[in-house]
């Protein structure tokens, strides 16, 4: 697991041979399914697919300097992962990704959007390929943009009941403290 590696080819080069040839069969379905607007390198350590600033300037709301993720993987300690960003945060394709996987017979480890995975024979190939193939760029963007709006409106709303919880904590410790004063001013009345 070289997290260091500055292209995809040392990355994967790094890899015990079994890791290797299971992440080049993914990332040869990656590549033929994807579309054209998409691009492939280093991204968090890992080989990610992502839409360049070329076609989206904005990038990626948490970094903007990096451009916005669509998917991904790697090979971590104890498994490799996939990570379906195109899948994560879409409800729709979310539960047709899961069906789809439980008719394969193949167990499914997944969480919002990483599927982790042991050996290749655990992975339904033609289902990620057309997963990806779903999702073209455009399509990708429009509902990435409709999830910040969206997240804008409960990210205002989490800033504002935070800081009435800040406001109440702060009324509590005042009154905390002028109950401290006042118990240490009974108790030295009651020593005079």
């Amino acid at each position: 697991m070289n997290r260091n590696a500055a292209t995809v080819k040392e990355y994967l080069a790094d890899l015990p041979e079994d890791r290797r040839k299971a992440l080049e069969a993914v990332r040869k379905v990656f590549r033929a399914n994807l579309d054209k607007d998409y691009a492939e390198g280093m991204q968090y350590g890992m080989i990610g697919y992502f839409v360049p600033h070329s076609v989206y300037p904005p990038g990626y709301h948490c970094d903007p300097r990096q451009p916005l993720p669509f998917a991904g993987m790697a090979s971590q300690k104890h498994h490799m992962s996939l990570y379906m960003m195109c899948v994560y945060g879409d409800p729709e394709l979310q539960a047709w990704f899961r069906s789809e996987w439980a008719k394969t017979g193949k167990k499914l480890d997944m969480g919002k959007g990483c599927v982790r995975f042991k050996k290749l024979d655990d992975l339904p190939l033609e289902l990620i390929g057309e997963a990806i193939r779903r999702v073209p760029t455009q399509k990708f963007i429009e509902f990435y943009e409709t999830t910040l709006k969206r997240g804008g409106h409960r990210a205002k709303a989490s800033t504002k009941k935070k800081a009435a919880t800040k406001k109440s904590t702060k009324k509590k410790a005042t009154k905390k403290k002028a109950a401290g004063k006042s118990a240490r001013k009974k108790k030295l009345a009651q020593t005079r």
